[in-house]
């Protein structure tokens, strides 16, 4: 077993020209591979039949949401997907070429008999049922997002309850020096948005996307706004709309199953986008930014959280995962942060202000993986075993690509100016961050009386 285990690790190498950063182990076998590494282990033949026909990222994915892939018992998940993600994103690894000359010279044929010593050849396997496999309508078609929207939402409320915890906020945290807990640093996030777009009573916000409604509810609670919340996701909308009736809030707080771009009741005095706009496609985002334009009243502000990716070299082709693209994020894509800005730009918004938050999203979906973990029976049975295993997968990933700046997370504050310029700002970015009484008020904006009202979490 030793010896079949290190045939496969000799023949991959020779395949493409490098080491491998990880040990392979072959169902109970001992490992092999480079010692001290990840160990990863193939529990039966389907593991490798999975890899011998899709040979990558997709076939790893596939392996392990079935079942037929592991992590060995003394390897950590984030330390196994730190040493591929590094691997994977060397430039040398980047720059090797594996074409037909690897594949139908002596590499290529090494790799085919350790395969076939090891029954890896034979059928293609079904994929998981939790892979995206049929899609309909064009792409960002409006019909065609509810469906991925309904894919990566419509997963379970309880579900994310237990991995999300109390807030369930489904974002990036904001991990202040004085945050205990997720729970701290998740309020800490929802009250620096409404902060940063100077909510004050009597103000009218849309959320675009507003999950299970819990900005929609700390503004109307802690700032006294007027709120619309609109989401694709019919669970999280019955939820959401639960929630509000429960805190009292039916008076100030609508939420809507309802595509952003067919709101029809503007203006607005600020809008949120937070963890939308991955969904809205690069080909659609102009049209997103004007549509958002549209929605305020000049002097109001935009403020639009998003993952973004590093640039790509000139020449170079953008691809989706496949992992998230068949898995979580059904045709969502990701942009740099200079483009998100450019296209604001392009829509008539003033950009203002962009915030990195690349740590506190790592440090957060950690927070995540640990409370699935914690739940790991429980969030099986309510989602399914496969649909538990995606998520954690994706979950530990991300936490690794945005400790390794793969990818980040930004906040950027936009305003639509007035006919005249004028953008409502204070002059210095702690004085229109703290606030001020007056500032950005509607004119015959009244208080509210809120009370010592805690915030709804």
């Amino acid at each position: 077993m030793a010896q079949d285990a290190q045939q496969l690790v000799d023949a991959l190498e020779g395949l493409i020209g490098r080491p491998i950063p990880i040990r392979v182990r072959l169902r109970n076998g001992p490992p092999a591979g480079p010692p001290g590494a990840p160990t990863v282990v193939l529990r039966n033949r389907r593991a490798l039949r999975h890899l011998f026909w899709s040979p990558g990222e997709l076939g790893l994915a596939r392996a392990y949401v079935a079942g037929d892939l592991e992590p060995a018992a003394d390897t950590d998940l984030y330390e196994l997907l730190g040493a591929v993600a590094a691997f994977r994103e060397d430039p040398e690894f980047l720059g090797a070429r594996i074409g037909p000359r690897q594949y139908l010279g002596a590499p290529g044929r090494r790799l085919l008999a350790a395969a076939l010593r090891q029954g890896a050849v034979g059928p293609r396997p079904t994929p998981p049922p939790e892979e995206v496999r049929r899609r309909r309508g064009a792409t960002h078609s409006r019909r065609r997002d509810r469906a991925a929207i309904s894919h990566h939402y419509d997963v379970g409320n309880d579900f994310y309850r237990l991995v999300l915890g109390p807030t369930l906020v489904y974002s990036c945290a904001y991990w202040e020096p004085g945050a205990r807990s997720l729970e701290d640093a998740q309020t800490a996030k929802l009250d620096l948005v409404c902060r940063k777009l100077g909510l004050r009573p009597g103000m009218r916000l849309l959320d675009v996307g507003c999950g299970w409604g819990s900005l929609v509810l700390h503004a109307a609670r802690r700032y006294g706004v007027r709120a619309v919340g609109v989401s694709l996701s019919a669970e999280q909308v019955a939820l959401a709309r639960q929630r509000v009736a429960e805190a009292g809030l039916a008076d100030r707080v609508e939420i809507r199953l309802q595509d952003y771009r067919e709101v029809p009741d503007g203006p607005f005095d600020a809008v949120s986008s937070v963890g939308m706009a991955e969904h809205v496609g690069s080909a659609q985002y102009l049209l997103y930014a004007r549509r958002l334009y549209e929605l305020l009243a000049p002097g109001g502000r935009l403020l639009n959280h998003q993952i973004a990716r590093r640039p790509l070299p000139p020449g170079t082709a953008y691809r989706l995962s496949p992992f998230i693209d068949r898995y979580v994020f059904p045709d969502g894509e990701l942009s740099p942060v200079g483009t998100t800005v450019s296209r604001l730009e392009d829509a008539g918004f003033e950009v203002r202000d962009v915030e990195v938050l690349r740590e506190h999203y790592g440090r957060t979906l950690r927070e995540w993986v640990a409370n699935l973990e914690a739940h790991w029976p429980e969030a099986a049975a309510l989602a399914g075993r496969g649909r538990a295993r995606v998520w954690r997968l994706y979950m530990a990933a991300s936490a690794v690509a945005f400790e390794q700046n793969h990818i980040g997370v930004n906040q950027v504050l936009a305003v639509r100016p007035t006919p005249a310029g004028a953008s409502g700002f204070l002059a210095t970015r702690a004085e229109w961050l703290a606030g001020a009484p007056e500032q950005g008020r509607p004119e015959g904006a009244r208080d509210t009386d809120l009370g010592d009202r805690p915030s709804v979490r």
